[in-house]
This record gives structure tokens, C-alpha cells and sequence, in this order.
């Protein structure tokens, strides 16, 4: 069973449900001090080790039941109709004769069809989640046709010569002295589990199925709401954003990594590779290498969390922070008409329990109207020291200042002392500058003005900070 719980891991992996090393751990612990005979306190054992987040409660359920019973109902249904017109004990010492005809053959059939004729679900059953789990598997194209799926499948578990060493056991039962009755009722029974063995094949073409269904809806609800409005998102979508903004998060570190360990050892200085070389006649024994690391960004957030952009604010509060350690340091701050810093909040509490104290009215007045322009007025008095010439400042908000003085002067400031400044308005492009939008005065004071009105745009936004 600890086999089974650990490959259990890796199904609910691929089909986007995050589970460590340690919570398959805990899981494995929580198994055996419980025992497995009751399937739902087992169930209700893995469920709380390795799902952490409510809106991945209803996948787990769902690959559960096809995972651990799916396989095992379709066994013990082909098991209970194998045994035909025979009574239990008849079935019994039916198959005891079996077993002494295959310890006659020479050589003796397969593993596969040994287990196939005398029911030993335990092993069929492992051998046929191995197959499902098996890369070939996970390979195999999706609009292959079914009897040529059954094909492959039976040359993944050893099952092409099922049915011609089902014929030498017939054989080999005729040499024995067997009636013609006794062969009638073997050949009925063999010709029987040949059948069931297709309805394996393709019972599990179903479950195999299922998983890739489940794990293809997951994706292509994942892409739905990367291209999502962020105004149009219902209280269940804003849940599950938060699931597909810590994913991002996720890859886009791994990329990170990934470019940084390439660049650790610098690029290759050909000037100097050269010069050490003479002193080998030009032999380049000692290969030179820049050292020139790029610095991490130090990043500044201005987030608008009026009623109109709160959604937006939410998710780049949440995106940033969960890459912070990409960066030297990270300052963050929220507004409305009021300004407030939230750096601290964020290292005192976790993620979510930060965004929702900074956007709930905890921080500053959300129920104010819009003011920009004393926002950053507020920010220059108190804060403007905290840019150098190593800082980003990151803006987010829709610039409409409800006709209020725009102190758009206070951009000219943080632009000649920051090394960027980045404004992200969920806007659309077209309705920037007319009523009281004042993004035509802000834009000149900014290096990056871009339209960031769904994750996939924050997205790109935050991977260019990063790379440049």
C-alpha cells in the first residue's frame, strides 16, 4: 500500500494538486497508524495530509475514487462472472486442477497469464497501475483508436502471448488424461478470462481516460482565467486566481533558477582568455570568464485599492510577494486617497491573511474617493528617500483622480531618482486620458506604461522586471 499512496502522489501532481515530499510522508504515517481496512477514514487520511487548499478538495475526491477503487471494482466484477455456472467449491477445485496442469508445462506460462487464469487480482492489480503510471503510458496519443490502444496496453504488461499459452495450458490438460467434459469447461473458462482481459484493457482505457479529462479541464480552466478580466471575477474565480497566481509564481522562480545557475559561472572573456594564453604560445589552457552578475531588483509597489482596482491590487500584492526572495528587497504600499506602507504586514503574516487586512479597509479608508494626486503628494513627504538609483517603482492603479490636482510632479521626482518606473493601469488602452483619467499626465515621468487587466499580463510584466 505504501507504493500505491506514494504513485497516488504523483497522479494528483500531474493533474495540478501540489503534494511535498513530507506530506506524502505524513500521509504514509497517517496510513499506518489508522489502518486501511475503513475506505473513508483512509481517504479522509490522505485528503488531510496532501490537499492544503479548499478548491483542490473536489479533484482529490474525484481521483481518489478513480485511483483506488476504480481499478478494483473492474477486477472484482470480472472476477465474480469468471466462475460461471460453477459452484464455489466446484470454482475452488477447479482452479487447483489449473494449477497443477501450468506446474506441468514446460516452460511454464507468463506471470501475466498465470495471474490472468488463476484471479490473483492482487497481482493483476499491481501490474495493471504500474502499466497505467508507466511513461509509454502517459505517451501513448490520445486519439489512438481503441483496438489499437488495447494493443499497446497488452504489449506494456507481457500480454501479446496471452492467448497462445492459454492454448498450450488447454494442451497441456488434454496430455494430462483430461475428459472432454473437464476440456469443455476449461476451454469455456480460458476463452472467458481472454474476454475479461479485454475488458480490462479497455476499462482501463476509461479510468486512463478520466485523468487526462480531469487534468485537461484543470489547464483549460487555468488558461480561462489567465485571460480573464480582473473586474469580471466572481468570488469562486477569485479563489481559484489565487491558485493560478502562486503556479505562475512557482514557474516563473523555477525559470529564474534555471537562468542563474547557467549564468553563475559568467560569460566567457575572450580579451582576457587570449592574454593568459600567450604565455603558452596561444594555447588557451586557462579559460577566463566574466564575473558579472546582474543585481537583484529592488522593487517599490504603489497599489490603488479603490473598489474599481481592488481585484487587480490583490493579485500583484500576492505575485510579488511570493517571489520576493528574487529580489534584494521588496517595499509595498497601498492607497486610496491615503497612503500607507505594508511591508511590514507581509513579513509578520502570511500571504492571503496580508492582502486581505491591506484591501479590507484595515490599512487605509477604501471607502474614500480616489485621490492620486495626495496619495503621492503623502508618498514624497514621507517616503521618496526610500528610491536610489537601484529601485523600481511599480504603480498600479487606473490614474482617474475624481478632478483632483494630479501632482504629477512627484513622478518627475521618483523617475530622476529611480532606476524605472513601471505604471500598470486594468484599464483598457482606449480609455486612458478622457473624463477624469490623468495617465496622459503621469506617462511622461514613466519608463513602462503598460495595460495589465489579467493575469497573464501581470504576468509578463513581472518576468521582465525580473529579467531586466
Amino acid at each position: 500500500m505504501d507504493t500505491r499512496i506514494i504513485e497516488f502522489a504523483g497522479v494528483l501532481r500531474r493533474n495540478g494538486i501540489r503534494v511535498s515530499t513530507a506530506e506524502t510522508l505524513e500521509a504514509l504515517q497517517g496510513s499506518h497508524a489508522l489502518g486501511l481496512r475503513d475506505r473513508t477514514t483512509f481517504k479522509n487520511v490522505l485528503r488531510a495530509t496532501m490537499v492544503k487548499r479548499t478548491p483542490d478538495i473536489e479533484a482529490f475526491d474525484q481521483l481518489f475514487d478513480t485511483y483506488f477503487t476504480g481499478i478494483s471494482d473492474l477486477l472484482g466484477e470480472l472476477t465474480a462472472q469468471a466462475a460461471g455456472d460453477m459452484s464455489q467449491v466446484d470454482f475452488q477445485e477447479f482452479l487447483e486442477d489449473l494449477e497443477r496442469i501450468m506446474q506441468e508445462m514446460d516452460p511454464g506460462p507468463s506471470e501475466m497469464t498465470r495471474s490472468l487464469v488463476m484471479q490473483d487480482n492482487g497481482s493483476l492489480e499491481q501490474t495493471l497501475r504500474e502499466m497505467l503510471e508507466s511513461e509509454s503510458m502517459q505517451n501513448m496519443d490520445s486519439r489512438t483508436m481503441q483496438p489499437a490502444a488495447i494493443k499497446q496496453m497488452l504489449d506494456m504488461i507481457g500480454g501479446a502471448n496471452v492467448s497462445e499459452e492459454l492454448d498450450q495450458i488447454l494442451e497441456q490438460a488434454r496430455q494430462m488424461g483430461a475428459t472432454e467434459q473437464q476440456l469443455q469447461e476449461l476451454k469455456d473458462y480460458l476463452e472467458r478470462r481472454m474476454q475479461d482481459l479485454g475488458k480490462m484493457m479497455k476499462g482501463l482505457l476509461e479510468i486512463d481516460s478520466d485523468q487526462a479529462d480531469h487534468k485537461e479541464e484543470q489547464e483549460q480552466e487555468r488558461e480561462r482565467l489567465l485571460d480573464k478580466s480582473f473586474y469580471y471575477l466572481s468570488p469562486t474565480e477569485i479563489r481559484r486566481m489565487r491558485e493560478a497566481v502562486s503556479a505562475l509564481a512557482r514557474r516563473l522562480k523555477n525559470v529564474m533558477a534555471t537562468r542563474r545557475k547557467r549564468m553563475k559561472r559568467g560569460r566567457l572573456d575572450v580579451k582576457r582568455t587570449i592574454r593568459d594564453s600567450m604565455e603558452f604560445g596561444g594555447v588557451p589552457f586557462r579559460i577566463r570568464y566574466e564575473n558579472k552578475r546582474k543585481e537583484r531588483p529592488q522593487v517599490i509597489i504603489l497599489c490603488d485599492i479603490s473598489d474599481s482596482v481592488r481585484n487587480v491590487s490583490r493579485f500583484m500584492l500576492q505575485f510579488v510577494h511570493s517571489l520576493q526572495d528574487l529580489y534584494s528587497r521588496v517595499r509595498s504600499y497601498v492607497f486610496v486617497a491615503d497612503i500607507a506602507e505594508v511591508t511590514k504586514l507581509f513579513s509578520d503574516n502570511d500571504i492571503q491573511s496580508a492582502i486581505q487586512d491591506a484591501i479590507n479597509g484595515n490599512v487605509v479608508n477604501v471607502y474614500a474617493h480616489s485621490d492620486f494626486g495626495r496619495a503621492f503628494r503623502d508618498f514624497h513627504r514621507s517616503h521618496i528617500e526610500a528610491i536610489d538609483n537601484r529601485t523600481t517603482v511599480i504603480i498600479l492603479g487606473d490614474a482617474r483622480n475624481n478632478y483632483n490636482a494630479p501632482n504629477d510632479w512627484v513622478l518627475r521626482d521618483m523617475q530622476e531618482r529611480a532606476k524605472q518606473v513601471i505604471w500598470l493601469n486594468p484599464e483598457n488602452r482606449s480609455t486612458w486620458g478622457f473624463g477624469d483619467s490623468e495617465m496622459s499626465r503621469y506617462a511622461p515621468y514613466c519608463d513602462v506604461v503598460e495595460e495589465c487587466r489579467n493575469l497573464r499580463q501581470l504576468y509578463k510584466v513581472v518576468d521582465d522586471l525580473i529579467i531586466s
